[in-house]
């Protein structure tokens, strides 16, 4: 059995929640928002905060282990795999230009899930023999956040992923609630979303909606 035993997953982006610039409000802010995400049946956040330093950075991990752990959720730090053994998360998840994650294995061992996101077959096939727990794949669709890494990929490219590796996959890149079907039937084993969670005006209830959008037989 797979250890990757969610579907949808969260990326934090302070910056989707409020207009103020008081970063410690924003914080607040945010660890609310991933509250009413958990209350809506989220299972996995990945705290995404590249603008935070150390300190900063882990004390809002702190935080968000003590409400995830309440709610039975997985914790996952984004890079930072200092961070995610000292604040007790589930996982670490890497970018392209983080340690390797046969490097990060050397080092946690069985003690995180390692995620890895790629933005193409030859990087999904790198993250599995690296020794990936799971991949994020995109942009498959387009989305502002996403620009720097080219034009989406499409559906075809997911589905030749999903194919060829046998690790879960997620979607990610301008997933929308009505874009969930034709990613799953594509091969994805889930779906990773940032403002469809955040950007909504009742982050609980559209989380509910895109939990059951995901739990449907195709």
């Amino acid at each position: 059995m797979s250890m990757i035993d969610f579907k949808l997953y969260l990326i934090t982006a302070r910056r989707q929640l409020s207009l103020t610039q008081n970063s410690k409000l924003k914080t607040q802010n945010l660890v609310a928002a991933v509250r009413q995400s958990l209350r809506g049946g989220v299972k996995a956040i990945q705290l995404r905060e590249k603008d935070l330093d150390t300190q900063e950075l882990l004390k809002l991990a702190y935080k968000m282990r003590k409400v995830t752990a309440k709610y039975g959720a997985r914790l996952f730090i984004n890079d930072r795999f200092d961070i995610a053994l000292a604040a007790g998360a589930d996982g670490v998840h890497l970018t392209q230009n983080s340690i390797p994650a046969d490097a990060v294995r050397n080092v946690v061992k069985k003690k995180l899930l390692i995620g890895v996101s790629t933005h193409s077959l030859q990087e999904a096939r790198e993250a599995e023999r690296t020794g990936a727990d799971f991949i994020t794949l995109g942009p498959i669709y387009r989305t502002p956040s996403k620009l720097k890494y080219g034009k989406p990929l499409g559906t075809d490219v997911l589905k030749d992923v999903s194919r060829k590796i046998k690790i879960p996959v997620f979607a990610i890149g301008g997933i929308r609630n009505h874009k969930v079907k034709e990613v799953k039937q594509s091969g994805a084993y889930g779906v990773a979303m940032i403002s469809e969670i955040l950007g909504a005006k009742d982050i609980e209830e559209k989380t509910r909606e895109i939990i059951h959008t995901i739990s449907d037989d195709i």
